[in-house]
C-alpha cells in the first residue's frame, strides 16, 4: 500500500533566520507505520507539492497551530479526488473537533502499537472516524528510531551547511509552565526511553550535529547524568532545551557534546544572570526564549529586558509573543476573560498579537516585538552571531576528528 505522508507549511516567525530544520513528528510516526506500507514524504516548507490521485492513503502530520489551515486546505483537495485522509500531530490534537470536519480520520495519541490497526481498517472498509488514545500512552519501550529514511536531506541546510537532525531521550514532561500544551499532549509524567535505544538511535544518525527534542532534559538529574555519560563516546555535537543547573551535569553534558541550549528567559534577576554564566562556563552557548506580553509587561520593563540581554552576552536570542494556544492555561485565562480577539490560526506563529495585553495595547506590543529582535541584533546581526556559534562547533568537531565538509 501506498501512502502519501504530507507536512503542511507555515508562515515562519517574523524577523527569524531562515532556514528549515528536518521535521520530528513524521519521522518518529513513519516508524510505527506497518512494514508492507510504502511511504512518500512530502514537507510543502522545502518541496512543492502536487495534489493528484497517486497514493492509496493519505496522511497529514501538523506539529503547529499555523499549519491546520494549510492541511485543512489540502485535505479538502484530496477528498475532492476520492483519497481517503487521515489526520496526526500536535495541531491535530490541539484542533480535533475542528479537524475531523476536513478528515475521514483523525488520529489522537500516540501511535507506536496503533497503526496496524488503522491500515486493516482502511483495508476492510472500516476507517473509524476517530481513533482515540489520548493519554493511553504505549510503553516507552516501544519508541524505535525514527525513519529518517524518508527525508530528502540535502534539502535541510543553511547557505549550504548541514544543520541538525532531530531527535528525542523522553516523553512527557512533569512540569506545567504557562503557555505550554505538553501537560494535555504527553502528560506530566516524566517518560525516559532506555539508554540503549536512544544511544543506538544516535549513533545511527549520519549527521555529528544533534537537536534533542525533548521539553526539557532537567527532568530527573540521575538520568540525565546516565544519558550524558552514555553520550560522550559518540562524539556528537547538540543543542537542547534546558539542563540541570548542577556543576556535575553540566560537566558531563559539555563532555557530552553539548553546543547550545534553548534556555526560558523570563526576567532580568541575578538568577538568570548566574544561570546563563554557569553554562558559559562549562563552554556551551544559550540561545534566549523571550516571551513577550505576558501581564505585567510594559514598554520599559521589555526594553531593559533586552538592554539585560545585552549585557549578560546571551549568545542568540528568540523573541515571540505569548500566544494562547488551545488546551493551555494561557488560553483558558484570556479566553475566560474575552481577551482574545482573533481565532484566524494562521495569525498564531508566535509573532502576531491575537490578544488585548493588558499593560499595553496590541499595536504597542507589535511594535515591542520588533524592537527587540531590531535591538538585540543591532549590533551583531542575527546571521553573524549564528556563524560565530557554527564555528565554535566546527573547531570542536577538528579537534575530535569528527568535522566533516557539508557545503553542497
Amino acid at each position: 500500500m501506498k501512502f502519501k505522508l504530507i507536512y503542511p507549511r507555515w508562515e515562519k516567525l517574523d524577523r527569524q533566520t531562515r532556514f528549515q530544520l528536518p521535521p520530528h513528528g513524521p519521522v518518529v510516526f513513519a516508524a510505527a507505520l506497518p512494514p508492507d506500507v510504502e511511504v512518500e514524504f512530502i514537507d510543502e516548507n522545502v518541496q512543492e507539492l502536487t495534489i493528484e490521485k497517486d497514493a492509496d492513503f493519505i496522511g497529514i502530520s501538523m506539529m503547529l497551530t499555523a499549519q491546520v489551515k494549510r492541511g485543512w486546505e489540502i485535505a479538502d483537495a484530496y477528498r475532492k479526488l476520492g483519497s481517503k485522509v487521515i489526520f496526526g500531530g500536535i495541531a491535530t490534537m490541539l484542533h480535533a473537533e475542528e479537524t475531523a470536519a476536513h478528515a475521514d480520520a483523525v488520529f489522537i495519541g500516540e501511535a507506536e502499537g496503533r497503526m496496524e490497526q488503522v491500515f486493516a481498517d482502511l483495508k476492510n472498509g472500516r476507517l473509524q472516524k476517530i481513533y482515540n488514545y489520548y493519554q493511553n500512552f504505549p510503553p516507552i519501550e516501544s519508541v524505535g528510531s525514527a525513519r529518517r529514511d524518508i527525508l530528502n536531506r540535502e534539502l535541510y541546510n543553511y547557505r549550504g551547511v548541514q544543520m541538525v537532525d532531530l531527535v528525542h531521550a523522553s516523553r512527557g514532561c512533569r512540569f506545567n509552565c504557562y503557555p505550554c500544551c505538553v501537560n494535555f499532549l504527553g502528560g506530566r509524567q516524566f517518560r525516559p526511553r532506555p539508554y540503549d535505544r536512544v544511544i543506538a538511535e544516535m549513533s545511527a544518525i549520519d549527521n555529528n550535529r544533534l537537536f534533542i527534542v525533548d521539553n526539557s532534559l532537567a527532568q530527573d538529574k540521575d538520568w540525565e547524568i546516565g544519558l550524558f555519560k552514555e553520550m560522550i563516546p559518540l562524539k556528537k555535537k547538540w543543542c537542547c532545551h534546558p539542563i540541570e543547573n548542577d556543576d556535575k551535569v553540566l560537566d558531563l553534558a559539555a563532555q557530552a557534546g553539548a553546543w547550545f541550549v534553548y534556555q526560558a528567559i523570563f526576567d532580568s534577576s541575578d538568577f538568570i544572570r548566574d544561570r546563563i554564566k554557569r553554562y558559559h562556563d562549562y563552554g556551551i552557548a544559550v540561545e534566549g526564549s523571550i516571551l513577550l506580553g505576558l501581564d505585567y509587561h510594559t514598554e520599559d520593563y521589555i526594553k531593559k529586558l533586552v538592554d539585560f540581554l545585552l549585557a549578560i552576552e546571551l549568545d542568540m536570542a528568540e523573541f515571540t509573543i505569548l500566544t494562547p494556544f488551545p488546551h493551555t492555561r494561557t488560553f483558558d485565562d484570556l479566553a475566560s476573560a474575552g481577551r482574545i480577539f482573533s481565532h484566524d490560526w494562521n495569525d498564531y506563529t508566535c509573532g502576531k498579537v491575537v490578544f488585548q495585553p493588558k499593560l499595553l495595547t496590541p499595536e504597542q506590543l507589535q511594535s515591542l516585538y520588533y524592537y527587540a529582535w531590531d535591538k538585540f541584533y543591532e549590533e551583531e546581526p542575527q546571521n553573524y552571531k549564528m556563524f560565530k556559534m557554527l564555528k565554535k562547533v566546527i573547531d570542536k568537531e577538528k579537534q575530535d576528528g569528527t568535522y566533516k565538509a557539508r557545503v553542497r
